[in-house]
């Protein structure tokens, strides 16, 4: 049967994670409600503005776009997901969501990864962990448009992409079936952006 993935948000949102989850073969479902863990068998938890500093013990140096209300449910939906071991995947902000989550910190800003010019940018990355050479290969090109990035990882999240200034690119947890990268596969038309929704579909059946 196709994999129920719950995108971590209101309807109506979120249209190219909807898109890229169809492409993949699963069934996206929108909601900013922990109950959906009951009914859905993944989760998705999509980028967007920077979390509140206050969850991860920081005052605010240069934190931007935060929104209290949506850091309170991700956070809350993310924990049902763990509590009921089920796979999740994170993307740019979901990535730094699920390492505040599990006790990790973030460098509020650092140079030479956002938007340019309102683009992407592309640049190289490279991995050894298995999932993510499944996905996208040991060395792939991804797309940056981020300000913020991993500072102390959070308890059994482990490193395993990096950019090539040593820029935390993709994490995965030794126990959970959690698995998240920094870029925007969505958005990016490449094997490497398909290759990691199907690769985490096919994730969510083993």
């Amino acid at each position: 049967m196709p994999i129920r993935v719950l995108i971590a948000g209101p309807e109506g949102e979120f249209a190219n994670y909807v898109q890229a989850v169809r492409a993949a073969g699963g069934i996206p479902v929108l909601s900013t409600d922990a109950g959906e863990a009951e009914n859905c068998d993944a989760l998705l938890l999509p980028g967007g503005g920077d979390i509140c500093p206050d969850c991860y013990g920081q005052e605010n140096v240069a934190s931007v776009q935060m929104n209290p209300e949506r850091d309170r449910y991700e956070l809350e939906i993310l924990r049902r997901f763990a509590e009921l071991r089920k796979p999740v995947l994170g993307i740019c902000r979901g990535l730094q969501l699920i390492n505040v989550f599990f006790g990790g910190t973030l460098h509020q800003d650092i140079p030479g990864h956002k938007r340019f010019d309102g683009i992407d940018r592309l640049h190289a990355a490279h991995t050894e962990h298995p999932f993510f050479c499944k996905a996208c290969g040991e060395t792939c090109i991804i797309n940056s448009a981020h300000h913020q990035s991993i500072d102390r990882l959070g308890e059994g999240l482990q490193a395993v992409q990096w950019a090539p200034d040593g820029t935390v690119e993709a994490v995965c947890h030794g126990e959970l079936p959690v698995w998240a990268v920094q870029w925007h596969p969505e958005r990016l038309d490449s094997e490497a952006g398909r290759g990691i929704f199907r690769t985490f579909l096919r994730c969510c059946t083993d």
